[in-house]
């Protein structure tokens, strides 16, 4: 079984072990509508319940169980989750405001090589998605957004040991602030809650970054997505 030292909750279970690749997803506070957040919640609160099943034994069998039911409860809830958010009529859409969206992304570039290793991201008009890698194994070969290429493995940010939630912490913290003055607005910009998940392997990387990078295709944004402003994936020679 994990390291529960690694696991906390809120409304959903979160891994978050020091060396590893993340997919994370953060949305403005007023993104989606209540009853879309009620309906959210009632299936955040069944994965929790199963989670709590499943993490009581402490058998492999158990274990193996855990990993498979949670990472399929928890991709079938994030699909329906950012449908929600790409199809969203309601609630600001403050990163469609090019200052904006250029505050978050120059963070973003601004901690790569400082507290992780960036692999991609895309801002969307309500929502961010980002991939990153915190620790002692990442990198891409040779990509661009209109293509990606063979994803390996190697040893690059060895001496990296932040965690997820104090770098999540730190880029919305600051995004917020930046956005609120330009916006003369106070009150919560980002919702509190993030969604992030631990890429296990190549394969599931290689999937990731595809879905990044196609969203605002996906969303009817632009029909190619190099045409796509706000998205990013790095190159390595």
């Amino acid at each position: 079984m994990p390291n529960t030292k690694t696991y906390f909750r809120r409304n959903l279970p979160h891994y978050q072990p020091n060396n590893a690749t993340f997919f994370v997803t953060f949305r403005l506070a007023n993104s989606l509508p209540r009853e879309v957040i009620i309906r959210l919640k009632e299936e955040q609160e069944e994965i929790v319940r199963q989670f709590s099943k499943l993490s009581s034994g402490n058998t492999k069998q158990v274990g193996d169980l855990f990993y498979k039911e949670l990472y399929n409860k928890r991709k079938l809830y994030f699909a329906k989750f950012d449908e929600y958010l790409d199809r969203a009529n309601t609630g600001e859409l403050y990163l469609k405001d090019e200052r904006i969206a250029k505050i978050v992304a120059d963070t973003i570039h601004f901690l790569d090589g400082k507290k992780y290793d960036l692999i991609c991201y895309c801002i969307m008009p309500n929502h961010v998605h980002i991939v990153f890698t915190v620790g002692q194994f990442s990198k891409l070969s040779i990509i661009d957004k209109g293509q990606v290429g063979n994803l390996s493995y190697k040893d690059n940010f060895g001496k990296l040991s932040y965690n997820l939630s104090p770098i999540l912490h730190s880029l919305k913290l600051f995004t917020a602030r930046e956005a609120n003055k330009i916006l003369n607005r106070t009150g919560a910009f980002w919702q509190h809650e993030s969604y992030d998940h631990i890429v296990r392997d190549e394969k599931e990387l290689f999937r990731i970054v595809e879905y990044v990078l196609n969203n605002p295709v996906k969303a009817g944004l632009v029909s190619e997505r190099n045409e796509w402003k706000w998205s990013y994936v790095k190159k390595f020679e």
